[in-house]
């Protein structure tokens, strides 16, 4: 007997995303999303923190959303990095960019280890209940919540959440990849990160408010 995930799996999280994300947008992903994406193919604006200290990218993110107050910043990043830098939640809220939006992908497991169950979901914790991330987020002082199970519906508002003023948390959930392993580094780091400099120092048009 099969049963059906009603959670998405991790392309439909991205496709949207990819398909739908400004040519002056930066994205950053980490992790599993960092792999997936450079399979969707990454474009000069974007950083797939590879390698990178887990955790780091919603950090980075805002940072560059700070410098870039013209440009969207949205980052994606995944539940067991999350928690390992929860206090960046409240320091995006405290700083409150309108231009960062954080995707946050929960499929309860720490994907590219060997799939250990993340300290906030269900089969980890002795209560047997997931943690809400929902929640965590709303008490971290983010207004603006959004949260997606079904991939039709997430492809269908992504538009509307992007367009959303931020600072954005989108709760994604998703299907963990059997067997997935860590993302490669598409090339050495600083040269990367130079070139991404390099990028964002041209100037752009004020993006549509």
């Amino acid at each position: 007997m099969t049963t059906h995930d009603p959670r998405m799996t991790l392309h439909e999280a991205l496709l949207p995303l990819h398909r739908g994300r400004g040519a002056e947008d930066v994205i950053i992903t980490s992790m599993g999303a960092a792999r997936e994406w450079m399979v969707l193919g990454a474009g000069p604006l974007d950083l797939p923190l590879v390698p990178s200290s887990m955790g780091t990218a919603p950090s980075i993110a805002l940072g560059v959303a700070l410098a870039q107050p013209e440009r969207r910043v949205i980052v994606v990043n995944g539940d067991g990095a999350m928690l390992m830098h929860l206090g960046a939640l409240v320091t995006i809220t405290a700083a409150a960019p309108p231009n960062l939006t954080l995707i946050l992908q929960d499929n309860g497991i720490y994907e590219v280890t060997g799939a250990q169950p993340t300290p906030g979901a269900a089969p980890a914790r002795a209560d047997g209940g997931s943690v809400d991330f929902v929640g965590m987020a709303r008490a971290c002082g983010f207004r603006s919540i959004f949260h997606f199970t079904d991939a039709e519906q997430w492809a269908r508002e992504i538009t509307r959440v992007l367009a959303t003023e931020g600072p954005n948390f989108v709760l994604l959930d998703v299907q963990p990849v059997p067997g997935a392993v860590g993302p490669r580094s598409p090339g050495p780091a600083a040269a990367r990160a130079h070139a991404l400099q390099r990028r964002l120092a041209q100037p752009i048009k004020p993006r549509p408010r």
